[in-house]
């Protein structure tokens, strides 16, 4: 484990507001279209501090947050794997939604996608100093998933 740890947080009220919905989920309403304003909680771990006594240097996260932007902020997010996924990228071609291609969607999928992105990115920007310990993803104040390293 990590001797020193850092954490960043897009809150809420960035406005991360997406919409998906579960395609598996045939016995819950989630099967159909719903949304959220997406919250995510990066955790960052080291062994060493750089020569500014950081894990981080949160002035380099700036493409993480890009990302979290890109992937989420009023899209509409869709499973690659959706039955009705045709039908859902329809939406785009009429100029509806902004759709969003994943391997898998919910609070426990965001939080793994988010955190191979975080970790990628903190990686490179510390030579391998640091890495992702874990990333949550919470759909508002009651409901998170967190993906973590073994």
């Amino acid at each position: 484990m990590a001797k020193y740890l850092s954490t960043k947080t897009y809150n809420h009220s960035i406005g991360l507001s997406a919409v998906f919905r579960q395609p598996h989920a045939d016995h819950s309403h989630c099967k159909y279209l719903h949304g959220y304003s997406l919250a995510f909680k990066f955790t960052f771990g080291c062994d060493e501090l750089d020569n500014k006594n950081w894990a981080v240097d949160f002035g380099g996260l700036k493409p993480l947050k890009q990302w979290l932007e890109d992937t989420f902020d009023h899209k509409t997010v869709i499973d690659i794997n959706d039955p009705k996924k045709d039908k859902l990228l329809e939406l785009e071609t009429h100029g509806i939604a902004q759709i969003t291609q994943l391997d898998g969607v919910g609070a426990e999928k965001f939080a793994e996608h988010a955190f191979k992105f975080a970790d990628k990115l903190v990686r490179e920007m510390t030579n391998h100093r640091c890495y992702c310990v874990s990333a949550e993803c919470s759909e508002h104040g009651s409901n998170s998933a967190i993906y973590t390293l073994e």
